[in-house]
């Protein structure tokens, strides 16, 4: 479909991939649309391009990943892109993906100089849809931020590497974005940094950049705390493990003597044996525990465990 704006000043050819011939049709006008042709074929990744060969009338053209599932790697939605100053060309670009609407993306465009210009605006709306679902994933991540307070496990820890892998994903998509903006300036110059689109365009890339590294140093410091609490958590289950050994030492020690089968054993005529085989016991323990109380080596591993505590 071809759309025409400002006064047929620039226009924008708007195609499916099905509509390979229409788009061959315009090669006659312009052999690098050709050559473009020939590498978007069967392509599912992201590639950015541009020829400077001929001054005035430089091009840009690649793919782009506009859209990635975070469950799934293969559930992507990309399209390809041929700029030109007097005319740029999309092939499979959706509208509904973004939820914006076609009519007032045309009405802005119709503002616009020339066909670089128009770009941006189409650019310009990829990263506001970014941006409203960067706003629903700092939603989440608040609300992770508490269920990690108030019950913190192993699923918690498994929900945020889940954030940080989603935040990984909008970092690719945003990547190529970055890389565009310095291939248009390296293909027409300075000047095009004064376009009012192409600005609007750096701003959001900047404003999502600068939250996706302020969410990356919130999930760092996640992180960094789930393994302090567990390295803690660790420590003080060893040193149960370790203190409950020595309080049973006396416990083994003493039975072992008593358990030997020698044939001679006085203690087996005593009356009060038992009783004084159960003292000597518990007054081992009691002294063993309150050597290791004195010292300081008991800690709080004694302590009921509160709720909303990390340590405690």
């Amino acid at each position: 479909m071809k759309h025409t704006f400002n006064d047929h000043k620039w226009m924008w050819y708007e195609y499916e991939r099905d509509d390979e011939e229409k788009v061959r049709e315009l090669v006659s006008t312009d052999l690098s649309i050709g050559e473009w042709l020939e590498n978007i074929q069967e392509r599912e990744a992201n590639l950015l391009d541009l020829n400077t060969e001929t001054r005035g009338e430089e091009y840009i053209w690649g793919s782009l990943i506009y859209k990635q599932d975070i469950e799934e790697k293969g559930e992507k939605n990309i399209f390809h892109f041929y700029i030109g100053k007097d005319f740029f060309i999309t092939v499979d670009f959706d509208f509904s993906i973004l939820d914006v609407s076609p009519v007032g993306v045309h009405k802005q465009m119709n503002q616009a100089d020339n066909a670089v210009e128009g770009f941006f605006i189409l650019l310009g709306k990829v990263l506001s849809s970014y941006l409203q679902k960067i706003d629903a994933y700092e939603e989440r991540l608040h609300d992770l931020l508490w269920e990690m307070k108030e019950q913190n496990n192993l699923q918690i820890l498994e929900k945020i590497y889940e954030n940080r892998h989603e935040l990984l994903v909008w970092k690719n998509l945003v990547i190529p974005i970055v890389e565009l903006r310095f291939i248009a300036v390296e293909a027409y110059g300075k000047g095009i940094q004064d376009q009012a689109e192409f600005h609007r365009v750096e701003t959001r890339v900047e404003r999502i950049r600068m939250l996706l590294s302020e969410y990356q140093q919130a999930i760092d410091t996640m992180i960094n705390l789930e393994e302090v609490v567990s390295t803690h958590r660790g420590n003080e289950i060893m040193k149960t493990l370790t203190v409950m050994t020595i309080l049973f030492t006396p416990v083994t020690a003493w039975g072992a003597v008593w358990g030997m089968n020698f044939k001679v054993m006085p203690e087996l005529e005593w009356k009060f044996g038992y009783v004084f085989a159960g003292v000597l016991i518990f007054a081992s323990t009691a002294g063993l525990y309150y050597y290791l109380k004195v010292k300081g080596w008991m800690g709080d591993i004694l302590r009921v465990k509160k709720k909303n505590r990390f340590f405690g």
